[in-house]
């Protein structure tokens, strides 16, 4: 389905076109008889008796090609509140055959601003649908006219749509087969993103050899498709001011190598790169709404395949920090990844902060279900500010624990540490602990387990199931309020 959104300025009545006006809690509607016709005000205001008023959208069939839509607005609504109150207007009316409406923003009388705005962003982003690959596609368009002085501005409707497109290019990444989207076309397709004025530097084998990434390079070597270290940066700011700095786990498909998997579910594996996903949907945001600050964002892109040539349980690697690592479980590869990844952008751009994410245990949905991404963090501040952007938007995470104790359960007798913990139990924390180990430089830094917000078999608030995007309004919202 196609959604356009126009902005008028003009106000009118029109009696056969459908109209979305706002109302408060309680559906009292003497403020919009300068919207409708009185004819369709008394036929409202006799129908409305008999509805139920518990309900937060009430629709009004006036004749065969107008419906009039009350949605009602409570006085302290949140941001959050209003996309949802977006989304759900999409989910009723998506269906509907005449799926033109005009939108009055007059109507809207709270003091949230950009109220309209969050109203229209919740309902794109309820919209989205992935169908590449259906020979039958939905072709209705749904077409929404706002006017009113209540408009987005200009400035602030480029933040939405980039802050969508982002979205939806992360959905797009993490929703495409393991076939389609291997390391090698990954890397392809985000060389496209220059076009955005993003820099865009990547590493081949070679390069990542002469490097030393060994524990990124492992964990692709079954496979036959080539693995990349690939850097995505947005200058901002004028000045040479550090930049933030994202680093997400891309492995494109994993089987868990010659650790194999079970069969069961093995094809959800395609969203195992959800975290480089995620950066990459941030940093196309950044470039398109031209955010004011300077960022980087790093993912290692590599396929975990039980090839002739795999890594086997019991190798022994070389980090690119120079730590060694014994290989116990092939399937514990994401952190392997993000080693070298993270000690390559602390070394190289001397970030403020660095945040990996990653689709890295089962066990942070034990713990977390799909409510909470897990939050680990060498710091406070970094801490709070990502779970108050996180309630903001409605992307939660939850802190939880890093102490030293923990280090004896990846400690190896033959190498530096080891990949996993044998001894059981903890193994969000143990597999953090262990990338918090390539943090050399006391660089604030906080790692964000997204194994069960990735991903949703039955949809959210603001998707309607398969990927949901989580983490680039997540993040968004993180630089918007603390590094802008």
């Amino acid at each position: 389905m196609t959604i356009a959104i126009n902005y008028k300025n003009i106000t009118y009545k029109n009696n056969s076109i459908n109209l979305i006006l706002f109302t408060d809690e309680k559906f009292s509607i003497s403020a919009l008889k300068k919207y409708v016709l009185s004819t369709e005000y008394s036929y409202i205001f006799d129908v409305l008796k008999t509805k139920d008023k518990n309900k937060k959208i009430i629709s009004f069939d006036i004749n065969s090609k107008r419906k009039i839509v009350l949605v009602s607005l409570k006085k302290n609504l949140s941001s959050s509140d209003v996309e949802n109150l977006g989304a759900k207007f999409y989910d009723q009316f998506k269906n509907y055959s005449q799926n033109k409406y005009i939108l009055n923003t007059d109507s809207i009388s709270i003091k949230l601003q950009n109220a309209a705005g969050y109203f229209l962003h919740g309902l794109k982003l309820k919209s989205y649908i992935f169908d590449k690959y259906k020979t039958k596609k939905n072709k209705k368009n749904f077409s929404i006219t706002v006017i009113g002085k209540n408009k987005t501005s200009i400035i602030d409707q480029i933040k939405f749509k980039a802050i969508e497109d982002g979205t939806f290019y992360t959905r797009d990444l993490v929703s495409e087969p393991g076939n389609i989207l291997h390391p090698d076309e990954y890397a392809k397709r985000l060389n496209l993103l220059k076009k955005v004025g993003l820099k865009i530097n990547i590493y081949d084998e070679k390069k990542l050899k002469k490097l030393g990434m060994n524990t990124l390079l492992g964990v692709g070597q079954g496979s036959i498709r080539g693995s990349y270290l690939v850097t995505l940066e947005w200058n901002g700011l004028k000045n040479k001011s550090k930049p933030l700095a994202f680093v997400g786990k891309g492995v494109c498909f994993d089987t868990g190598g010659i650790s194999l998997k079970p069969a069961k579910f093995m094809e959800d594996m395609t969203y195992d790169m959800a975290g480089s996903a995620v950066v990459v949907g941030l940093m196309k945001s950044l470039a398109l709404r031209k955010a004011k600050v300077n960022a980087v964002g790093v993912v290692g892109l590599v396929e975990n395949m039980p090839g002739g040539n795999a890594q086997r349980p019991g190798d022994i690697v070389k980090s690119y920090s120079g730590k060694t690592v014994e290989i116990l479980n092939t399937d514990a590869e994401g952190r392997l990844v993000l080693a070298d990844a993270l000690t390559y952008t602390e070394e190289k751009f001397k970030p403020k902060f660095i945040i990996d994410l990653a689709t890295l245990t089962g066990a942070i949905i034990v713990s977390l279900g799909s409510e909470y991404a897990g939050l680990f963090s060498n710091d406070d501040k970094l801490s709070n500010q990502l779970i108050e952007a996180g309630e903001h938007v409605e992307e939660k995470v939850w802190r939880m624990p890093l102490n030293k104790n923990f280090d004896k359960l990846i400690d190896s007798k033959n190498a530096d540490m080891q990949n996993i913990n044998y001894v059981g139990g903890a193994g969000s924390t143990t597999a953090a602990q262990f990338l918090q180990r390539f943090i050399l430089n006391k660089t604030p830094w906080a790692h964000l387990d997204i194994a069960g917000m990735a991903f949703s078999k039955y949809g959210g608030a603001l998707n309607s199931g398969g990927a949901t995007g989580y983490g680039v309004r997540l993040l968004n919202k993180l630089i918007e309020e603390h590094y802008e």
